[in-house]
């Protein structure tokens, strides 16, 4: 693999849409233009169309993997396809349009640079459109893309986009989405998809791809102050390394550089760096995504789940927040239920003290009605409170230490996820 590849610029972007809008399709139509399909894949794919009396190819069976999935014509899980373009490398998160795996795409926008909604031209905006764009609001997705798909059965009609693009503004205006983009699309016959098409000459903008070339990616490590989880202490037990104590773990945000200032969390106590290495190598600096071991001038305390920041900018520290919730699990979360909770590196217990609303994703207003339980698939404010503070930055500040995973305490299976977005 050549140096200019791994030095390409990544964008991470996920589809989302309800069920038959054609987000897979589009997947695919992305896959096969670009010329990122092997030809084992495509003859796969090709012997999968015929199995299932397609006239044609179906490029949606590029991302739906799984038989089961092939055969019912849907996507039941998050897919993850990898392609690359001359100008960028891309991720994509397919994510499942039924009401029944919303939680899917929580798990599969959760670390996005953009979003791609899908509006089937001919239904207009529907339930699950309002759904997925304020599951994208809450996550802090920074660039919107609103694909306005089958326009080949609408007869490419400017007036029909025109009218979704009319409606969608004041959706984005309820959700607080900033940075929407319009694309009228037929992800079948790949008008705009990767190159602009001639049925609409009244479409002056970008073709898809070309968008998602040149749309910004978030880079946040000089922006962010620094934060790194402690996931292992490093002793080893050999003469050579006698002295040695090193505080390892994955950068969450920011810049750490060797003579820093830093602050442990959550003793308080203050140090100096002397060392960072990365596997082996010393480096004078390491930044946010890198997982590196810092040694530090003074001999701390310091355990898995402790937290090193910036001595000139910590982190909030409160064993009581409120989160915006998305209920994962059949069994309904209630006011007083116990969980483990997952933030960062750390585990500790907490209980959900209240359950202060509900989300309606039909009006996109706050419910205070009828909230005893929060079932799965439902959006909602909770009260938390922990065992021991928690050292995070709110959601909108950070997404990885203003973020929680709650853990079924019997099954230990993943049931709710949280962004924190106040504290008590």
């Amino acid at each position: 693999m050549n140096k200019g590849y791994l030095d390409m610029e990544l964008l991470r972007f996920t589809t989302a849409g309800s069920v038959d809008d054609g987000k897979s399709t589009l997947i695919g139509r992305l896959l096969y233009d670009s010329k990122s399909v092997f030809e084992d894949q495509l003859e796969a794919v090709t012997l999968a169309s015929n199995r299932l009396g397609n006239a044609e190819v179906n490029l949606a069976l590029l991302t739906d993997g799984l038989r089961a999935e092939r055969e019912q014509g849907i996507t039941i899980d998050v897919a993850y396809r990898y392609f690359a373009t001359p100008k960028r490398k891309f991720i994509i998160a397919d994510t499942p349009g039924h009401i029944e795996y919303t939680r899917n795409m929580v798990t599969g926008a959760s670390t996005a640079d953009a979003a791609i909604i899908l509006i089937d031209a001919r239904n207009g905006i529907v339930e699950q459109t309002l759904r997925h764009s304020y599951i994208t609001a809450l996550l802090g997705i920074p660039h919107v893309v609103i694909a306005i798909n089958k326009m080949d059965l609408v007869n490419f009609s400017q007036e029909v986009y025109q009218s979704i693009k009319e409606k969608y503004d004041g959706i984005a205006k309820k959700t607080g989405l900033k940075n929407v983009y319009y694309f009228p699309i037929s992800a079948k016959n790949g008008d705009n998809v990767v190159t602009i098409s001639e049925q609409t000459p009244w479409y002056t903008g970008p073709s898809l791809l070309e968008f998602l070339e040149k749309v910004p990616v978030r880079t946040m490590d000089r922006i962010n102050p620094g934060r790194l989880p402690v996931q292992w202490v490093i002793r080893p037990h050999k003469t050579e390394f006698h002295d040695y104590r090193g505080y390892a773990g994955h950068i969450a945000a920011g810049v750490f550089q060797v003579g820093d200032q830093v602050t442990v969390l959550p003793s308080g106590t203050t140090s100096t760096i002397t060392h960072i290495e990365e596997a082996g190598k010393e480096l004078t600096e390491a930044k946010e995504g890198e997982s590196i071991t810092i040694r530090l001038s003074d001999n701390i305390d310091i355990s898995r789940g402790d937290m090193i920041v910036p001595a000139s900018h910590l982190t909030r520290l409160s064993n009581e927040v409120k989160l915006m919730i998305c209920w994962f699990n059949p069994k309904p979360l209630q006011a007083g239920g116990k969980y483990i909770i997952r933030h960062t590196s750390s585990e500790l217990k907490g209980i959900v003290k209240s359950i202060n609303y509900k989300m309606d994703i039909n009006t996109l207003k706050q419910t205070t009605e009828s909230i005893e339980t929060i079932r799965m698939n439902d959006i909602a404010s909770v009260t938390l409170k922990t065992s021991a503070p928690l050292k995070y930055d709110l959601y909108k500040e950070n997404r990885t230490t203003g973020s929680i995973i709650f853990i079924d305490e019997f099954t230990n299976e993943t049931v709710g996820a949280g962004m924190i977005y106040e504290n008590e």
